[in-house]
């Protein structure tokens, strides 16, 4: 049986195996060929003067680009580095090692090529304009760790722009909605209660939650049962602070308005009294929500703490103060509710059928068939989510976003279930075999062992 002190000393092992390996590997990503290299001859098919032709026929047709180049499975990472993970403001360049991640993920999990880009601006008309720019070389676009209310305004600018012809996703906001909303349904089944009955208390109201609350209310969670809070408190009607700045926080006082039927003031504490489920992505603990807290809870609690690096409350304190089902944003821990479950898999299904836009019910479509992979495989306290080592997730999740996109007319290309579940598969595969294969032949040197 683990002490407290083995648990705190393997929390900390990540960060310190990261000091050590990041500087070995320099980044974690590379460009690697996809086309044969016979010899130097083989320069004038995939350069000059070969290569004149296919740009003359993309010049008389924009859509042959997705045949003849790599657009259709490139995707930006976009960052201006002003919200990295729960590290804040540290800019674009600091920022670059977890984009590079981000990257890695995109890549072994979707079999996404994705490319960091880091931009040194935090205007956010700059950050939209840079977008566009950007569109002609990909087939989509990741918003990342761009602080708020920025993000919400750099999302709908981009989303609502005509110009815009390939889909702009917010990672931190739809991204983590998405798998947090795979997490509560299941964790509910578990528990044996009722979305449309269940009280939930939102901690932090920043991009994640912002966009939670949302697919709750879409999947049946009453608005009244929904206790916001911010750094300042319960959300409630007479927060004069948000109405004040009620055109730069629109959702936020729309929170304001609609949630909380009861009427609560006060804090952290009196939002988790007597409710169901806590869902925390707020300020990094250990101690931004307190065991007595969570003994206040309704019985057979449900406990995210999503903070990263270090959650809102440590799983067994959580725990020993009687939840039931506690989940975190780290993969060290049981049910790890991260976004790195639904990103890779939607832009493979979004690129897949070449859609123009992620919306929320293709998120809710991918969030449905996560939790159902994972209720196949079992349900229990410590499982309500899928691992990221079950990869046969990712194909399922892309090939049911490929299809909602097709029901709501976002998609360039119409492909059945299985042709997208098949090509999905075949790509994710592809890309983790091409890993393997680096490794077996130590292009990829072998982590040396720890000599500390």
């Amino acid at each position: 049986m683990l002490t407290k002190e083995d648990l705190l000393a393997k929390a900390q092992q990540p960060a310190e195996d990261a000091m050590r390996l990041h500087p070995l590997y320099h980044g974690k990503v590379q460009i690697a060929p996809k086309c044969p290299v016979r010899g130097l001859d083989d320069f004038s098919i995939w350069y000059t003067p070969g290569v004149a032709a296919p740009c003359r026929a993309i010049q008389e047709e924009e859509a042959l680009a997705y045949e003849y180049t790599n657009k259709g499975n490139t995707v930006a990472i976009v960052t201006d580095g002003t919200r990295v993970l729960g590290l804040g403001d540290i800019g674009p360049l600091a920022g670059l090692p977890v984009m590079e991640g981000k990257a890695l993920i995109f890549k072994y999990l979707g079999g996404v090529d994705a490319i960091p880009i880091c931009l040194d601006t935090k205007d956010p008309y700059r950050l939209t304009l840079a977008v566009k720019w950007l569109q002609p070389a990909f087939g989509g676009v990741n918003l990342e760790d761009i602080s708020q209310p920025k993000c919400f305004r750099v999302l709908d600018m981009l989303r609502t722009d005509p110009e815009i012809r390939i889909p702009v996703w917010h990672d931190d906001q739809q991204g983590t909605a998405m798998v947090t909303l795979a997490g509560v349904i299941n964790a509910l089944e578990v528990v044996g209660k009722r979305m449309d009955e269940v009280k939930i208390a939102v901690i932090g109201t920043g991009a994640a939650n912002v966009a939670t609350i949302r697919l709750l209310l879409a999947s049946g969670v009453p608005f009244g049962h929904i206790y916001a809070c911010d750094s300042r408190g319960l959300l409630h009607p007479e927060r004069e602070d948000v109405e004040k700045r009620k055109v730069e926080y629109v959702d936020k006082w729309r929170i304001c308005q609609h949630s909380n039927a009861e009427g609560r003031r006060g804090d952290v504490e009196e939002a988790l009294r007597g409710v169901d489920v806590c869902i925390a992505a707020s300020r990094p603990g250990p101690g931004t929500i307190a065991p007595d807290w969570v003994r206040g809870m309704a019985k057979d609690a449900i406990v995210f703490a999503l903070a990263n690096p270090v959650p809102e409350i440590w799983p067994w304190e959580a725990k020993e103060a009687g939840a039931r089902i506690v989940g975190t944003g780290r993969s060290d821990f049981p049910n790890q509710v991260n976004n790195s479950l639904g990103f890779p898999a939607i832009f493979r299904g979004v690129l897949d059928v070449r859609a123009t836009t992620i919306t929320d019910t293709m998120a809710i479509a991918a969030a449905r068939e996560l939790a159902r992979c994972a209720a196949e495989q079992g349900l229990d306290e410590e499982r309500i989510v899928p691992t990221m080592d079950n990869w046969e997730v990712f194909p399922r999740e892309a090939a049911a976003v490929g299809v909602q996109a097709q029901k709501e007319g976002v998609a360039r290309r119409q492909l059945s279930y299985d042709e997208l579940l098949s090509q999905a598969e075949s790509t994710i595969r592809h890309a983790r075999e091409m890993t393997k294969f680096l490794m077996d032949k130590g292009l990829i040197p072998p982590i040396p062992a720890d000599k500390s």
